[in-house]
């Protein structure tokens, strides 16, 4: 019997793609250049199995094509606002995400943005690496303490829980959260955490904000202009979630301005295109979209995706299917 046809669309862990070797007759990526739409179209026509990352966009156009073979969607990421999923439902294809293996890793770099962004480490970098530090001084580079300040979080899920333990535990901070939902009270209690009814109440109240809100159209432009005026002049932004949940131009502005203080960015609008506007500040700090990017985290990733397709291909559901 032949092995299933898969399509990988960018370069995974060594184990993994071996791993993939093994099972399926897999098409890697070796050269790690994003897929073209044409190219997408053709393995969506030629292969079982597309297996995709966040950065691909799987458009409509693209799920249209004529002459599908793949049946299964499986992308590497939790997120999955690269697929347009109404189109993907409507043509009857299954699509999973790989959620769970991530959390800690991804709190993890937004602790480290909120720090980074707090004691303006990345400023203080280049001021080293461009030789213009000239030593001590009881007045240089003032930042803010993060011990006891207040950690306003956008989301409750999996990843702000985490990076509100760390925080609570680590630093002592006090946790508001706002999501449209309800929450488990028991974590609710053990965090210490409040819930607050509406973006704008913890928006005034938090020195630290950082987003964990999918992205999507229900979410785009969350932060405005309008709500980056409701922030204290000393807070800070943290976004690890999706770039299009905050407006680009606005906290741009925001941060020429001094409406508040600073930002830590892991993910930005239309990435890895970046607003140029960002690279002339001072008061923000940059990574290049590093939330999941341990070497664990991502073989763990690559193992979910192969634990939902092989369900798949046996003909069982899929444990982490979205559509």
């Amino acid at each position: 019997m032949s092995k299933p046809k898969v399509v990988v669309t960018r370069r995974w862990p060594a184990e993994v793609e071996a791993q993939l070797k093994s099972l399926y007759d897999v098409q890697l990526n070796e050269s790690d250049i994003p897929m073209s739409a044409d190219q997408l179209k053709l393995a969506l026509q030629t292969a079982d199995a597309l297996l995709p990352t966040v950065s691909d966009a799987i458009t409509a156009d693209i799920l249209n094509v004529e002459g599908k073979r793949a049946k299964i969607i499986a992308n590497f990421g939790v997120g999955y606002n690269n697929i347009d999923i109404n189109a993907a439902r409507e043509q009857g294809l299954v699509v999973t995400n790989t959620p769970h293996v991530l959390t800690d890793c991804t709190a993890d770099i937004a602790m480290l943005l909120l720090l980074m962004s707090a004691r303006r480490a990345s400023e203080g970098d280049r001021l080293v690496r461009n030789r213009q530090w000239t030593g001590w001084s009881p007045t240089h580079m003032l930042g803010q303490k993060v011990t006891g300040k207040t950690l306003g979080l956008i989301g409750f899920g999996r990843i702000a829980q985490a990076m509100a333990k760390k925080a609570h535990q680590g630093f002592g901070m006090k946790i508001l959260f706002y999501v449209p939902s309800a929450s488990p009270q028991h974590i609710i209690d053990y965090l210490q955490a409040t819930r607050c009814e509406t973006v704008e109440e913890l928006l005034t109240e938090a020195d630290f904000v950082s987003i964990h809100c999918p992205g999507g159209a229900a979410t785009r432009h969350l932060i405005n202009e309008q709500r980056l005026k409701l922030m204290r002049p000393s807070a800070h932004l943290i976004n690890t979630a999706r770039g299009d949940v905050v407006d680009s131009k606005a906290l741009i502005k925001a941060l020429q301005e001094r409406w508040i203080a600073g930002a830590g960015l892991d993910v930005f609008e239309g990435e890895p295109n970046i607003d140029p506007g960002f690279l002339e500040l001072d008061n923000v700090a940059l990574l290049p979209h590093l939330g999941s990017a341990t070497r664990e985290t991502r073989i763990a990733m690559g193992e979910r995706v192969l634990h939902n397709i092989a369900a798949f291909f046996a003909g069982s559901e899929p444990g982490d299917r979205v559509v």
